[in-house]
């Protein structure tokens, strides 16, 4: 029989920081798993950057650092400055946005310049959350921009809520686009809009890598967060490679009931109040998390992920 140490050895390392640059952004999507918005406060320091590529480093297995929001290009001297330095010291880079700058291909280019030869993936949201009116050609002037530079770059689309539950085709999708997750900013305004399904039939976490994760987002204020709103530790207070070799993910508050029997087993073990459907697994997670946040404040942490700004 394994080991706790050795099974952790044996399984795929961390190899992922998506560092949220900022909460703020120039939209306010409905589906958004962080509350992004302009009125959103939070946002990462080159100081904290600079700190946080170090502890990448000293962790010897990130090969990915990406930079996200909110919308990262909102702060785009600070971005510059953090994927060159994360480009220096060998990693590769990412960065999500929503390409609101790309007024114009002379503008996209003079954005994208400066950052070419640097970026490995340029992912750029695009569908019906993102924008209106003179904005919805923006995607395709980013796209059309990037690899005129040579940059990697594809979209991301987020379906409506509706397109996976459509009679006679349930658990289908259009092409090239992902489901809505019932998580932040969706789990108030979007669940309504689909079917709900018995909270007993949440069982598992579907989505993420909870006992090994291989990627986990640093916000401006240090918190890793293994899912958006759940925190494995703070950047900030403690380091990088303490944090992973002291990750014990079934002692864990949120994560071990998570991991014993999903989001359901959530409410069973707190006995807490609860709807009898909810629109998805994240749904009852995220209300369930909501729930608990004053018993676990270190691990259901900041304010701005449980829109409380």
């Amino acid at each position: 029989m394994a080991t706790a140490s050795s099974s952790r050895a044996s399984s795929p390392p961390l190899s992922g920081l998506h560092l949220l640059l900022t909460y703020q952004c120039t939209f306010e999507c409905d589906h958004c798993f962080v509350w992004g918005g302009p009125f959103q406060t939070g946002t990462m320091t080159l100081d904290t950057i600079e700190h946080t590529l170090d502890q990448a480093g000293l962790l010897g297995t990130i090969e990915w650092i990406y930079f996200e929001g909110g919308e990262a290009f909102l702060y785009y001297a600070i971005l510059k400055s953090g994927v060159l330095r994360a480009k220096q010291r060998g990693f590769k880079v990412g960065i999500v946005t929503n390409a609101y700058w790309a007024n114009s291909e002379g503008d996209a280019l003079e954005w994208l310049r400066p950052l070419a030869g640097s970026i490995d993936d340029l992912s750029i949201s695009s569908d019906s959350y993102h924008g209106s009116g003179e904005t919805s050609g923006n995607p395709e002037t980013a796209r059309e921009a990037a690899r005129q530079l040579d940059i990697p770059v594809d979209f991301i689309s987020i379906a409506e809520p509706e397109a996976s539950h459509v009679s006679g085709a349930a658990g289908t999708l259009p092409a090239g686009e992902s489901a809505v997750l019932y998580r932040g900013r969706a789990a108030e305004l979007l669940a309504s809009r689909v079917p709900s399904t018995s909270w007993q039939q949440f069982t598992v976490c579907p989505w993420e890598e909870l006992r090994h994760p291989e990627r986990v987002h640093v916000d401006p204020f240090g918190h890793l967060h293994i899912c958006q709103g759940i925190s494995i530790g703070n950047l900030l207070e403690r380091p990088l490679t303490k944090i992973m070799a002291d990750f014990r993910p079934d002692e864990h508050p949120v994560i071990g009931p998570l991991l014993d029997g999903g989001p359901a087993e959530i409410v069973r073990r707190y006995e807490l109040a609860h709807e009898d459907g909810y629109a998805d697994h994240c749904h009852l997670c995220y209300e369930s998390r909501r729930a608990l946040r004053s018993k676990f404040p270190a691990e259901l942490t900041p304010d701005q992920m449980y829109g409380e700004t």
